[in-house]
């Protein structure tokens, strides 16, 4: 299984990417993981990717996709892999294509996680992340058990700034001028399939699979 998940900022991504992870076995590949294990591990790549975050810049493209090159050739991808959020703009798209045609790989499914504004307003400003592990919670849905605390590794809950209504619905603009023509584009390469992303965690779940069966 070769999956990438589409979807709004709060449409619940990350969170059906690990489910997924544990039902098929196959890995998540997030943007935001690898670059950080890559300046962690001291990459060339991710030297590269450190002096643009240091900076306040973006990570160029070519940078991104070259370390998704690096973890799809990894061996646990060999049976497949989950793209958590990217790509993010048809030009990534049409980078990320590109890539994976010289390698002779085929994405076998995109899902698009379809929510409306009101529901990734409520989720997003009740949700809060650990800063050590990256695993997030939320007041109604998933709360810690104590509060400010990470159940898994014990880190510090913290939310982020921009977790706000009013930038909240600036995003969705922005999501929806730069990411939704994917939409289209993968609509004419024939893998796209779109999923209702509101109700529970489990619900949603449960259509996700029904789409990447």
């Amino acid at each position: 299984m070769r999956l990438i998940l589409l979807g709004p900022p709060g449409a619940g991504k990350g969170t059906q990417a690990k489910m997924l992870k544990e039902k098929f076995r196959v890995p998540q590949i997030s943007t935001g993981d690898i670059l950080r294990q890559a300046v962690k591990d001291d990459t060339e790549l991710g030297v590269q990717a450190k002096a643009f975050m240091d900076s306040g810049q973006l990570v160029p493209d070519d940078v991104v996709i070259g370390l998704i090159e690096e973890r799809i050739k990894q061996a646990d991808c060999e049976t497949g892999f989950i793209l958590d959020g990217f790509p993010r703009t048809i030009i990534q798209a049409e980078k990320l294509a590109e890539t994976l045609t010289e390698m002779n790989i085929a994405i076998d499914t995109v899902v698009d996680m379809e929510v409306n504004a009101e529901e990734v307003v409520s989720r997003l400003t009740g949700r809060s992340t650990c800063s050590d592990c990256g695993v997030m919670f939320h007041e109604e849905s998933r709360p810690p058990k104590v509060p400010g605390v990470c159940d898994g590794c014990g880190g510090h809950l913290a939310q982020r700034q921009d977790d706000n209504r009013e930038t909240i619905l600036k995003r969705l603009e922005v999501y929806q001028e730069s990411t939704s023509p994917l939409k289209e584009f993968y609509k004419k390469q024939g893998n796209l399939k779109t999923v209702a992303a509101g109700g529970s965690v489990e619900e949603i779940f449960s259509r996700v699979c029904e789409m990447v069966r």
